[in-house]
């Protein structure tokens, strides 16, 4: 019996790690350390899966993700066309804010599965529409108060203290929480990984 596939997220996201923990996988967490303000992109999208890959090729870089299975991610909003991903401070994420309310984004996850084993690699971006509520002033001085906002892809989370101020998602909620279960299974295919081996080896 071969030994089971280990797999490393490239990430130090709680929620991604949630995730995956919850869908019955055991990842262990390499963060890859990449400088997202230096990785450029011509659309939101592309520089979501530009991102990821980036994330996902420092890993299986290290010798200590010798033979495993590296995903990397990496959210950003779209929002008139611009790529946003965290407020650099309490008075961005403020504006960020009163510019989203009433209106809808698309979060662009873009996810990467390297296989270290084989050196091959797999990627994509995962889209999901986010219609947000309207806050009122006083409601989003609160919740960039609470520091949240400063942490998280566009200023806000679905599973958080802003999930009040969001009124529906159309497409895929673990998307916009950080990470595609459905992406991540297919991506796994394309490397001739079933996510259901994964799944066994975590529960041995």
């Amino acid at each position: 019996m071969s030994a089971p596939r280990r797999l490393v997220l490239a990430s130090q996201s709680p929620a991604r790690l949630g995730l995956l923990r919850q869908a019955g996988l055991a990842p262990e967490v390499i963060v890859s350390g990449v400088d997202e303000d230096a990785v450029t992109a011509p659309t939101p999208a592309e520089l979501a899966r530009v991102l990821a890959e980036a994330k996902a090729a420092a890993v299986a870089a290290r010798a200590e993700a010798k033979g495993a299975l590296v995903v990397g991610c990496d959210s950003v909003l779209e929002l008139d066309g611009q790529a946003l991903g965290k407020p650099a401070d309490a008075e961005e994420a403020t504006a960020r804010w009163k510019s989203m309310r009433g209106r809808a984004g698309v979060l662009r996850t873009g996810h990467c599965v390297t296989d270290t084993a084989s050196g091959r690699s797999a990627s994509a971006t995962a889209s999901t529409t986010v219609n947000f509520g309207e806050p009122s002033d006083a409601e989003i001085a609160a919740y960039v108060a609470s520091g949240e906002p400063l942490y998280v892809a566009g200023a806000f989370t679905l599973d958080g203290r802003s999930a009040p101020f969001i009124d529906s998602i159309e497409g895929d909620h673990g998307n916009v929480i950080g990470i595609s279960l459905p992406m991540l299974r297919r991506l796994l295919a394309e490397l001739d990984v079933s996510i259901t081996d994964l799944w066994a080896a975590s529960a041995e």
